[in-house]
């Protein structure tokens, strides 16, 4: 009977420092049960929501930190040579049709991962940091119902003036993932043509053949036209006299073509041997002849250069006239030189 009445009044105590039994802090309890006293209870009461917010920052933090590590292991695993293969082994397997855009050089590769990875951390910490922000009010007593229709209030309103915003971010976000382009490629987006020179979620500088250099936002390109991704091809249209012979002309054109593909300068450049593609015009003064060469990327306009000197060469030792008023007219799929 004492040892029921001695519990009867520590559970009283406990109610009166710590409150009713599914409202007492756990810090206050646990602070009771070691100490029996009652001055120490409430003082533990009073500092239990500092230390809960204490806790949950801690965590927050903690986690921020771990997943930016995992975030940046991951980003840098995506840089490295062999990411490439695994992503084609996981195309192969899951048959899922991402763009192929063939191999990534690493320099090129490391950028598009290392921006992939800068989203991802902020995405992630914001998500934390968001939640922890409403574990803290909840804490606080406030009135999450309240604040949750005034921020949605807010929400609508910047949404209306920001959806251009997250139009060239969720743009460049799949431009950067899909590796529509990258630094070093000239591309055509409608708005500009040139060289890349920079890429982030939200815009493209572009510099042209002037020197301007063009901001342009993602969410405003509606499509890419890449001169420099793989491959490219030079095309050269070769003006001959109407009355000229053909089969000569063909012959040294394409061995004009045949003997730069050899050149121990030109020839790497060159990725497969030159075509002359045949007649492409014919008009009353001219036959407009086609040579056509596949080339690496940006070497186009290099390798069509040089063609032009040995082609012009190579008809005037045959003995073949020019047509119309230009010897040789020139242009490289992927549009001019920069």
């Amino acid at each position: 009977m004492l040892a029921f009445a001695t519990a009867g009044a520590d559970n009283l105590e406990l109610i009166n420092a710590c409150g009713a039994p599914g409202q007492q802090a756990w810090l206050c309890s646990t602070v009771h049960d070691i100490t029996g006293s009652a001055r120490a209870s409430q003082v533990a009461d009073d500092l239990a929501k500092p230390f809960r917010i204490l806790v949950i920052l801690l965590v927050a933090y903690v986690l921020v930190r771990l997943s930016r590590l995992a975030i940046r292991h991951i980003a840098k695993r995506l840089s490295r040579d062999e990411a490439g293969d695994q992503i084609a082994k996981l195309r192969r397997r899951t048959g899922v049709a991402l763009l192929d855009t063939g191999p990534v050089p690493s320099v090129r590769r490391a950028l598009r991962a290392g921006v992939i990875g800068v989203v991802l951390r902020s995405f992630v910490a914001v998500m934390i940091w968001a939640t922890a922000l409403v574990m803290i009010l909840d804490t606080l007593s406030v009135n999450l119902a309240a604040i949750g229709i005034g921020a949605s209030i807010i929400g609508v309103a910047v949404g209306f003036g920001s959806q251009a915003l997250v139009r060239d971010f969720i743009s460049g976000l799949f431009m950067l993932v899909e590796d529509q382009y990258g630094v070093g490629d000239v591309i055509d987006t409608g708005v500009a043509t040139g060289t890349v020179e920079g890429v982030s979620l939200r815009t493209t500088r572009l510099r042209d053949v002037e020197g301007v250099v063009w901001h342009v936002p993602n969410g405003e390109i509606r499509r890419v036209g890449n001169k420099s991704q793989q491959w490219a091809r030079a095309i050269l249209d070769v003006a001959i006299a109407y009355d000229s012979d053909l089969v000569v002309a063909q012959a040294a054109i394409q061995g004009a073509a045949d003997a730069l593909a050899e050149d121990n300068e030109f020839g790497p450049l060159i990725v497969a041997p030159p075509e002359v593609l045949g007649v492409e015009q014919i008009t009353n003064d001219q036959v407009l002849m086609r040579l056509g060469v596949k080339t690496k990327p940006l070497e186009q306009w290099r390798v069509a250069r040089e063609l032009r000197v040995r082609v012009k060469a190579a008809l005037d030792e045959a003995g073949i006239r020019p047509g119309g008023d230009s010897v040789v007219t020139y242009r490289a799929e992927g549009g001019p030189p920069t």
